[in-house]
């Protein structure tokens, strides 16, 4: 009777669960918390409540995978991944957004630290096999390149050329003086036409001054407003200079010619293929660091791509701390410092510890290396300039 009475009452139990469940599906996102928590412990597969009536499967591993049809042996298909128990509510899209930005936010919090402190053991430990919790280098270098190129563009100073701050100035200037002398001499009408109707000398002399100074203003004003339209003039390039050299390359002078008549244009798409093409950066850099192990045996390309990538990432990365830096005004010399003292740091601890060298042979190879990065960069700028002269 006792055992009876219990199954009773979880049986009322069940019932009114499933009851208060249908009415508060659109309030999941008081349980994202503890799906965020879960999902951090590794327990993504068993958040939330129970699985739907007509799930085939349950969250204790029974039943077939859903995604592949292989039979659940735990949590998750031990096939292709997929967890055994899958949302269908609010919830459930909220614990999938959270469980996905998350879940990537905790292997770069594992990445980004090693990048930055310990390169080298970070390469060599990727390479070795430990990857599911790292970010993998081309995923990272894409990732650093989008940011690289929209904090550039967005925070960047963008110099006292043409385009630049200092065209924008006289711009402004030269637009603020022509409001101003049309305001001044519209003051000027309405003071001409008050002393028309003035009755007492005093108030006639009064008026006079004032249009006195009136004249005075106009005058100050266009003198400012001509320095200005002069100073726009002197800005603006020479469009009917163009280039005029005589190459005997046909393309490379019609190239030329094209880029001097439409600078912007050329501008604008060598920003957009450096994006775009900037993956071109780790195949043109592997023939000069296979070079650099060329009589070192255990090592092989696809090592120095995983080092060509993350090396790539972290100079990407560091541009975007450097930009960000000068956006709040730190002094240009400290960034200047930085930016010339990291870059070799990095690549000597990169090289020392993720190739197991000794100090010599990581010192020599950093030398080297920084002449490979001029040299890559020269052919990459190249490229970059025919793809954008080409038609």
């Amino acid at each position: 009777m006792a055992k009876r009475h219990r199954l009773g009452q979880d049986a009322r139990r069940h019932r009114w669960g499933e009851r208060m469940s249908d009415g508060i599906d659109d309030l999941g996102t008081i349980v994202t918390g503890g799906l965020v928590a879960r999902t951090f412990s590794g327990k993504a597969g068993a958040a939330g409540g129970g699985p739907l009536p007509n799930d085939k499967h349950h969250s204790d591993g029974h039943g077939a995978c859903l995604n592949c049809g292989t039979p659940l042996v735990g949590a998750h298909c031990h096939a292709c991944g997929q967890p055994g128990h899958l949302h269908k509510d609010a919830t459930g899209l909220l614990h999938d957004i959270a469980h996905g930005v998350f879940h990537f936010e905790g292997r770069t919090w594992h990445t980004l630290p090693l990048l930055a402190t310990k390169p080298g053991h970070l390469t060599r430990r990727y390479i070795d096999g430990e990857r599911v919790k790292f970010v993998s280098p081309m995923a990272l270098f894409l990732f650093s390149v989008f940011l690289m190129f929209a904090v550039v563009s967005n925070l960047a100073w963008t110099g006292t050329g043409k385009g630049g701050v200092e065209k924008n100035f006289i711009n402004e200037t030269a637009k603020g003086m022509a409001k101003a002398r049309e305001n001044t001499v519209g003051e000027l009408s309405a003071l001409e036409q008050a002393r028309s109707v003035a009755t007492t000398d005093a108030q006639r002399a009064r008026i006079d001054a004032q249009i006195a100074d009136t004249k005075k203003s106009i005058k100050a004003i266009e003198t400012i407003g001509g320095m200005a339209g002069t100073a726009k003039a002197t800005a603006q390039p020479e469009r009917e200079e163009k280039v005029g050299l005589n190459t005997g390359i046909s393309w490379l002078d019609q190239s030329l010619r094209h880029a001097s008549e439409n600078p912007e244009l050329l501008a604008y798409k060598i920003k957009s293929s450096a994006y775009k093409y900037s993956w071109a950066l780790i195949p043109i850099s592997l023939p000069f660091i296979w070079m650099m192990f060329l009589f070192r045996r255990g090592v092989g390309l696809y090592d120095h791509a995983i080092f060509a990538t993350y090396s790539l990432a972290a100079m990407s990365l560091l541009v975007v701390v450097l930009v960000v830096l000068s956006w709040i005004g730190v002094a240009k010399w400290v960034l200047w410092t930085a930016f010339s003292i990291l870059p070799p740091i990095h690549m000597y601890k990169q090289l020392k510890y993720g190739y197991g060298l000794g100090r010599f042979g990581a010192t020599w190879r950093t030398f080297t290396l920084l002449m490979i990065t001029t040299i890559t960069s020269s052919l990459f700028v190249s490229m970059l300039f025919y793809m954008g002269t080409a038609h």
